[in-house]
């Protein structure tokens, strides 16, 4: 039995802090990359390549560095627009980046699924009479989430992850936990061992619900 001296329930809720953390980037940065992706795939040139090169670009940074870009520079963007030391919170700060990151990576896997589609079942679905909103929910969109599922279950792995990192900047999730009881007892390795079997118990309990959801989507979808 490994004794954490009375840090057990602190990194409980580490791990609710780093859950809340990785589904706001999750829904946030999934919306990015939608959009992302139909930018991609706008006949617009200018729009296309431009939306392309800020997703190439912020797919070739380290995460760590984007965190820290986003964080101190949206600071400073603030203090110039207002001329308020407004603080942007550690929670947000972590938001506002690994979505960012999450949705330039989703937007190559949603343009690719979308790409995947057959373009004769949109054009028979137009030949029904379905407007241009109709042939995008009902047809379009979910054989591409079909489509897009296994590398978003990857995506999400990495972004639960990169939660870790939100801890330079004092947010009290589970990293940051670990290591104030690190820190406090002197005893690093069961600590950090800890974290780590949490994180393996959080990825671990999140694949199944990702084969559920493959499994959902695709239902009347004729296996070779």
């Amino acid at each position: 039995m490994i004794d954490l001296h009375g840090y057990g329930w602190q990194l409980l809720q580490g791990v609710a802090i780093t859950l809340e953390l990785a589904f706001t980037c999750l829904v946030c940065g999934l919306a990015l990359g939608m959009l992302a992706a139909g930018a991609k795939l706008s006949r617009r040139r200018w729009l296309s390549r431009s939306v392309t090169a800020v997703t190439n670009l912020i797919r070739g940074v380290p995460e760590f560095v984007i965190l820290l870009i986003c964080y101190f520079g949206l600071t400073h963007l603030i203090y110039v627009a207002t001329g308020s030391n407004a603080n942007l919170s550690p929670f947000a700060g972590g938001v506002f980046a690994l979505s960012i990151v999450l949705g330039a990576n989703s937007s190559e896997t949603f343009r690719g699924a979308f790409i995947a589609v057959a373009p004769g079942q949109m054009e028979a679905a137009r030949a029904f009479g379905m407007r241009r909103r109709q042939v995008f929910l009902r047809i379009h969109l979910p054989q591409a989430w079909r489509i897009a599922l296994p590398s978003l279950g990857n995506l999400w792995q990495n972004l639960l992850k990169d939660t870790s990192l939100v801890s330079v900047l004092g947010l009290q999730e589970l990293m940051e936990k670990a290591n104030i009881g690190a820190q406090v007892t002197r005893q690093p390795f069961t600590f950090f061992l800890t974290a780590a079997f949490l994180y393996l118990l959080m990825l671990g309990a999140s694949a199944p619900v990702f084969h559920i959801l493959e499994r959902i989507s695709s239902r009347g979808v004729a296996r070779v």
